[in-house]
C-alpha cells in the first residue's frame, strides 16, 4: 500500500460538506436491503444497541419487535431513538445514515399489516396471499414502531476520491 499523506486522509481539513449525501442519496441508501443498528436508552441511562431489520411506513423507517423486548420497554419509557445504517469495509468506502428522532408505537391494524408485508418483501420475497400465514406469524405478539425523524446525518467517503487502503492480496 502506498504511503498516505496527512492531507490525503483529510487531517486538518473539514470534510463534512464533501461527504454529506443528498436527500435522494439518503433515500436510495435507506431503501437498499440492509440491517440497522437501533439505539434506545435503558432504565439506567446506558445505551441498548441492537441490529434490526427495518421497513417503511408512511414514508419513514419503521420496525417490528416483540412487545416485551427490551427495546419496546425502553421506548415505552423514553421514546428517544437513534438508528444507524452503514456500509463499507475500508475508510474510502465508508458510508452511512444516522436517523435521530422519537419512536411512535403504531396501533392501527392496517398499518401494522402494511409494515409486515413491507418487511417480508424487503428481506424475504414478494408477498402473495399464499404467504399470509408467514406474515401473520411474524406479527404475532409484536409491536410496530415508527421513527419520527428530527435529524439526519449522512456520509459517503467514496466522494473523497481517496486511494485504496485495502491490503494487497
Amino acid at each position: 500500500m502506498d504511503q498516505l499523506t496527512n492531507t490525503s486522509m483529510g487531517h486538518g481539513v473539514k470534510q463534512r460538506d464533501l461527504v454529506k449525501m443528498s436527500n435522494d442519496e439518503v433515500d436510495l441508501f435507506l431503501h437498499q436491503r440492509r440491517p440497522m443498528t437501533l439505539c434506545t436508552i435503558n432504565h439506567d441511562g446506558s445505551i441498548h444497541a441492537v441490529a434490526m431489520w427495518y421497513g417503511f411506513l408512511d414514508g419513514t423507517v419503521a420496525f417490528e419487535t416483540k412487545a416485551k423486548a427490551q427495546k419496546s420497554l425502553n421506548l415505552s419509557r423514553d421514546p428517544r431513538v437513534t438508528c444507524l445504517m452503514e456500509d463499507g469495509d475500508y475508510y474510502e468506502e465508508l458510508r452511512g445514515v444516522e436517523l435521530v428522532g422519537n419512536a411512535e408505537f403504531v396501533s392501527d391494524p392496517e398499518k401494522i399489516w402494511e409494515l409486515g408485508v413491507n418487511l417480508f418483501e424487503r428481506y424475504y420475497s414478494p408477498y402473495t396471499e399464499e404467504l399470509r400465514p408467514f406474515v401473520e406469524t411474524m406479527l404475532y405478539k409484536r409491536s410496530v414502531i415508527k421513527i419520527n425523524v428530527s435529524r439526519v446525518v449522512s456520509w459517503d467517503h467514496r466522494k473523497l476520491g481517496l486511494p485504496s487502503t485495502k491490503p494487497n492480496a
